[in-house]
């Protein structure tokens, strides 16, 4: 039998999005079809299993029914094949079947409750059925075993890529769960995660930064599991897809927490902010009632650079992580260009981490990358251990010419990435694209960062010589005057001369 592709299922399953585009908003519906792709994957997987350890025993009340044969052990009334033969209240048993599953499988708890699949969103009662009806029916045709696919690590790049197509489906509501990869793949790549060290992402989102954290270990010869992953998400349903993200790359592990991470931090050790290795996060630019409220009187020791203003939340984010670095700790952040040169509250903080010594490296990065927002970013990276040679001074890149123009959004290509990578590791002044800045310039800027201050991308003024362009012009006089002597005796020949 021919196995599925990468190509073939990502094209299968986004037809499900037909089903029920129209009827639901495009920011909403995700959750139902990766819910429903997610159940499947399990029951198919745990049919597998329990076929072959039916085979190899003969013990069949073994094979289906111990948990302990199992990693996750699919319930009967959470098997596809009892899912698929209902055919009224569907929602209500597709949720019964999700909260059987989770009893079962404490690593799962509240993931698949996040979706409710009897909202009224869906309509009411007869074309909730109809519309679930449909789409369980589409699933039925896409066997999701092992022995069905290509690769089996296939599904968790499939699941990127829905992730990715709801995103763009959704338009701006995609950027509340989305960082477009290319953007994911740049941060990793700077901050260059190793073996052994703990990673979190405060605003984890679908876990997108987390996952490229984990490939990028396995792409430099190390694994995967032995690297410690953990966030934070204060989107109930986002992070249910962030948890079923991490469960399909093999990462049962990551320990992504439900919450407010600026009201109510939930990565702690003994009541304190538990620290990383490495930090990496896109919050949500310039939030509007982010936590004002409590960060005047935080118990944890996050804002003594400053509190940010009531209505731009985006170093209270930045503070957040750096407070969640350990003494060899490394960032990166996503911000608005603002956050490099605002001023009041935001410029003191600005300035008292200037003065720290731990910024690294300001990174300007092209307009239209984003869902939701048209305006540039940049990324902020900070280093706890900043290298010898590089203390005193702050490299400034710009990387805003560099992409792949696009109808909706502009793209970064694996060159550009390349060039921006090639250049924070250089760590030297190449001309029109980075230079290395002394802190005590920046002071002399009133600590402002804005890129553009320090790296002139202007083009160069042709230098003009004057006394060859004198030249020039004495000979085209000179010749101006040999054809008007010309056109005169033209002029003569045909009597109108005087």
């Amino acid at each position: 039998m021919e196995k599925w592709t990468k190509e073939a299922l990502n094209n299968k399953i986004w037809q499900a999005a037909d089903i029920l585009r129209g009827s639901i908003d495009s920011a909403d519906y995700k959750n139902y079809i990766l819910g429903l792709m997610f159940l499947k994957r399990l029951s198919d997987v745990f049919e597998e299993e329990a076929r072959k350890i039916e085979q190899e025993t003969g013990d069949k009340e073994l094979a289906w029914n111990d948990p302990d044969e199992h990693q996750f052990f699919v319930p009967e009334r959470a098997r596809w094949e009892s899912i698929r033969k209902v055919t009224a209240q569907i929602g209500d048993n597709l949720n019964k079947a999700c909260s059987a599953l989770e009893d079962q499988n404490p690593m799962m708890e509240g993931v698949l409750n996040s979706i409710d699949f009897n909202s009224d969103r869906l309509g009411d009662v007869k074309q909730r059925d109809g519309t679930l009806l449909q789409l369980v029916q589409h699933f039925s045709a896409i066997p999701l075993k092992n022995s069905d696919l290509e690769n089996p690590d296939v599904l968790g790049d499939v699941y990127e890529y829905l992730i990715e197509k709801f995103a763009d489906d959704a338009g701006k509501k995609g950027g509340e769960f989305y960082t477009p990869r290319m953007v994911v793949k740049l941060l990793v790549a700077i901050l260059d995660p190793k073996e052994g060290m703990r990673v979190a992402d405060p605003t984890a989102g679908s876990g997108g930064m987390l996952i490229e954290a984990g490939a990028h270990v396995k792409r430099n010869g190390g694994n995967p599991k032995n690297l410690s992953l953990f966030g934070q998400e204060k989107n109930i349903g986002t992070w249910g897809i962030s948890k079923m993200n991490m469960l399909l790359h093999g990462l049962p592990d990551a320990d992504i927490r439900k919450g407010d991470v600026i009201r109510e931090p939930k990565l702690l050790i003994d009541g304190q902010l538990m620290l990383f290795d490495r930090v990496i996060a896109n919050p949500p630019f310039s939030l509007d009632k982010w936590g004002y409220e409590v960060a005047e009187s935080d118990g944890y020791g996050r804002f003594h650079y400053g509190v940010p203003p009531k209505t731009k939340g985006d170093f209270a984010f930045v503070e957040h992580m750096i407070a969640t670095l350990n003494q060899e700790g490394k960032m990166g952040v996503v911000v608005p260009h603002g956050v490099l040169f605002r001023g009041g509250a935001e410029g003191r903080i600005r300035e008292g981490i200037c003065k720290e010594d731990i910024i690294e490296a300001v990174i300007g990065l092209p307009a239209q990358l984003f869902y939701g927002t048209g305006i540039p970013a940049a990324i902020l990276i900070i280093n706890k251990n900043k290298p010898r040679e590089r203390r005193g001074s702050i490299l400034f890149i710009d990387g805003s010419q560099d992409y792949l123009e696009g109808k909706k959004q502009n793209k970064l290509r694996p060159e550009d990435i390349e060039k921006i990578v090639a250049a924070y590791n250089g760590y030297k002044d190449v001309p029109k694209y980075c230079r290395v800045v002394p802190l005590s310039e920046i002071e002399e800027n009133d600590y402002n960062l804005n890129i553009s201050r320090y790296v002139d991308t202007a083009p160069e003024e042709e230098q003009i010589d004057v006394a060859e362009a004198l030249m020039e012009l004495k000979a085209l006089e000179a010749r101006r005057r040999e054809i008007e002597s010309q056109m005169d005796g033209y002029l003569k020949e045909l009597g109108y001369g005087a």
